[in-house]
């Protein structure tokens, strides 16, 4: 049975189409993977579901119907609403939420023939770059089960490097995919915002959010992200253009695309394993036949801070529905105002609460201009300074993807330390592009760390043949014992 749960996407997705394991094979071994698994990577196991699921897949492939994913085992990280299975987004106050609808990104998996082994766990409300802001718990590392596997999709990342689910999807705020892909030496992929359907997708950052896949390989991003990604009449911001084949996308190579290596994400102090893989990275691209350059995006410097005032006053928004009155938790009290401060004080986390005082602050009166309305002009700022790059004949950008490897559970105690997690990461949801992060190589103390690429808006089929690059140059990261 483990070896089952060793298969690719596209390994399992193949043995299950010739037949040659069963649905039900490959979903039992993962269930017995996570019933054996000390990782806290799941909230809710479907286990029911995902064997009436598997059961009807195999019905399928035997009558020679099977989807894309016909079989497939996959996690949900519990952000996504899911049709009668509880969806926490990590809080207490809607821990006891069951949706009557389903997130267009999974009815999109269902449809394809995926099958769900349950919801994973995940910062709270996604707002998080370790995992350790769950209600449920904080998430180990495979690699090292007293580290962070990154956030907020930390459960996501866990379970796939862990070898608990084929697959997983994750939503990508500030880095919230690639982060915990970089720390646990998987692949994550946020598309370009409105590639994928945010509807039945809990909001923190409406402007910001966008779904993804966790995997193991580029391969198995490119097969998942083609069945995740859709137009959606139930959500404004998604868009209207073809979804490629971005599986069969990763045969056209990297020959004669050109590479920028942006100089201000160079931080300081750099450490060296980091500058070192990134020049690796640097010399696999050349060598597979891409022309790298230096270039410049000078306003980068303030993509931080600005996405954490951007990010708060929208999340401060979006949050403000939680109230104990439609569903969710409720705390009673003498009057209605009492419920709401009673409700919202006991629901919340210390992480998300900090978040809403920040963005209410922020969008206060006398505050909006100087802080959010000039946060917004900075965005439109880093936004030109993508294209302009772009404009200038750059195909994509290469950079790492996280300022360190993983770090101790509890190791990150100060808020402003841990937002700096995202570095690398935030400037590509503020601009709205694609971003890929890669596995590629082991710090000093043997963990993994990932480079990134950042690529043109909808262009995620040329950024996926550059990631296979990487890739097939890099190798494959296997957390010890697995």
């Amino acid at each position: 049975m483990s070896a089952l749960t060793d298969l690719t996407l596209a390994e399992a997705r193949d043995a299950l189409a010739s037949r040659k394991v069963s649905a039900a094979e490959i979903t039992e071994a993962y269930l017995g993977a996570i019933e054996a698994s000390d990782l806290n990577a799941f909230i809710e196991v479907t286990a029911d579901r995902a064997r009436e699921m598997a059961k009807a897949s195999d019905a399928r492939l035997a009558a020679g119907e099977g989807g894309a994913l016909e079989g497939v085992p996959l996690g949900i990280k519990d952000l996504f609403c899911t049709e009668g299975v509880r969806t926490t987004a990590g809080s207490r106050i809607i821990g006891n939420f069951v949706p009557q609808y389903e997130s267009t990104v999974t009815a999109n998996l269902w449809r394809a023939g995926a099958v769900l082994l349950g919801k994973l766990n995940l910062d709270e409300f996604a707002m998080g770059s370790s995992n350790e802001t769950s209600a449920y718990g904080p998430v180990k590392n495979p690699w090292n089960k007293e580290l962070v596997p990154g956030g907020s999709s930390g459960g996501s990342a866990a379970a796939v490097a862990g070898r608990l689910c084929v697959a997983a999807t994750g939503t990508d705020t500030g880095g919230s995919i690639r982060q915990p892909a970089a720390l646990t030496g998987t692949v994550g992929m946020k598309p370009t915002y409105g590639r994928c359907s945010r509807w039945g997708i809990v909001a923190f950052a409406s402007s910001l959010d966008q779904a993804g896949p966790i995997t193991r390989t580029v391969r198995d991003a490119a097969i998942m992200l083609r069945e995740m990604a859709s137009i959606d009449d139930k959500d404004s911001t998604s868009v209207d253009l073809p979804v490629p084949n971005y599986e069969a996308a990763l045969e056209a190579g990297v020959k004669g695309k050109r590479i920028g290596v942006p100089k201000e994400y160079r931080v300081d102090p750099m450490p060296e394993a980091l500058e070192t893989l990134w020049q690796k990275g640097v010399e696999w691209l050349r060598a597979a036949g891409a022309e790298v350059v230096p270039v410049s995006l000078p306003h980068t410097q303030y993509a931080l801070p600005a996405y954490y005032i951007v990010a708060p006053a929208e999340a401060s928004s979006n949050l403000a529905r939680y109230d104990g009155v439609r569903y969710g938790a409720r705390v009673d009290a003498d009057d209605i105002v009492g419920m709401y401060e009673a409700t919202r004080a006991a629901g919340f986390g210390a992480e998300v609460k900090r978040r809403i005082l920040i963005g209410t602050y922020v969008l206060s009166a006398g505050y909006y201009d100087a802080y959010y309305l000039r946060a917004q002009k900075v965005r439109t700022l880093i936004k030109r300074d993508f294209e302009a790059v772009f404009d200038e004949g750059i195909d994509a950008l290469l950079t790492p993807t996280a300022p360190g490897p993983a770090f101790a559970i509890g190791g990150k105690p100060d808020p402003v330390e841990m937002y700096l997690n995202d570095i690398f990461t935030v400037p590509v949801n503020m601009a709205g592009l694609p971003g890929i992060s890669v596995p590629a190589g082991l710090s000093d103390d043997g963990l993994p760390l990932g480079l990134q690429l950042i690529g043109r808006p909808f262009d995620e089929a040329g950024l996926l043949s550059l990631a296979r690059a990487l890739e097939e140059a890099s190798g494959a990261l296997t957390p010890p014992g697995f």
